[in-house]
């Protein structure tokens, strides 16, 4: 445990007010969408990184890398996750997406790897395999977990919305996790995600998790709208919904203005999904 850090929700929230913006742009490099002049490998990838985080970090409170795009490069992925990383500035969290999922013995090991050795605020956990799998990711209050709740994906269907009985009520079970993690959630570092591409859905969630973070993918190239998800996953305080942007951002142009370009897309995405300073007496 770090004892020296404050809370997860607390940290989140902190990061969203000073920014101003529930934006997150995740880290999904594939080097053959590389812009002109950025050659396919370690470097490249690197500076392409490096150059987005810069065009965008007053923008945004998250950035979210998608670990499956790094472990692709094989032994240039752990590197590249570290620079990833250290580039964020320390008032912008970052979520590891890593959708992992095991019995809790490997799942220790996951959570330190995440985040100790690499340094991840949080992660994103597949909690189909129960409580002893979650627990190692929210032993740190410092730390989160999102847990996959309704993801974005049309597939979504074939499991989440399932119905089940849980305490004498027929729910599908997308509405079971998001009530388990209510429970799980004492120490404020359990959040889920819930895709805006079913808007009811996510509407229903934030009614159910009133106090939780729910990561918000499927702006953009999934066709779901920033301001939909903002206005349909956001506490009433407008904190707590943290909406995802991948390609949209990072592929915004593939010419030599493609920092400039990334920049004016996240300008619009923020201006969209503006976290509202607390008043004077709140």
């Amino acid at each position: 445990m770090n004892a020296n850090a404050r809370p997860f929700q607390e940290r989140l929230r902190n990061a969203q007010l000073q920014s101003g913006s529930a934006l997150c742009v995740g880290i999904d490099v594939d080097p053959r969408r590389l812009p002109e002049g950025l050659a396919p490998d370690r470097r490249g990838i690197e500076q392409f990184i490096r150059g987005i985080i810069e065009a965008t970090a007053d923008l945004v409170s998250v950035y979210k890398p998608n670990l499956a795009f790094f472990e692709a490069l094989g032994d240039d992925g752990p590197p590249l996750v570290r620079s990833t990383l250290a580039a964020i500035p320390d008032s912008v969290l970052s979520i590891g997406d890593a959708k992992r999922g095991d019995i809790s013995t490997t799942a220790e090991r996951y959570a330190t790897a995440l985040f100790e050795v690499f340094g991840f605020d949080a992660a994103t956990v597949n909690p189909y395999q129960g409580w002893d799998s979650v627990e190692p990711y929210i032993r740190d209050p410092s730390r989160g977990a999102f847990l996959l709740c309704k993801t974005s994906n049309p597939g979504s269907v074939d499991f989440q919305d399932l119905l089940c009985e849980y305490q004498g009520q027929r729910l599908p079970l997308y509405e079971v996790v998001a009530r388990r993690a209510v429970e799980w959630a004492g120490a404020g570092n359990v959040g889920l995600v819930v895709g805006v591409t079913y808007p009811e859905d996510l509407s229903r969630m934030r009614q159910v998790a009133t106090d939780l973070p729910i990561l918000i993918p499927g702006v953009g190239a999934q066709g779901g709208e920033a301001s939909e998800a903002l206005e349909r996953g956001a506490r009433p305080d407008g904190t707590l919904a943290i909406v995802s942007v991948s390609r949209q951002v990072l592929y915004a142009s593939s010419g030599a203005d493609w920092a400039a370009a990334a920049r004016a897309e996240a300008l619009k995405l923020r201006d969209a999904l503006r976290v509202p300073a607390p008043s004077a007496s709140g």
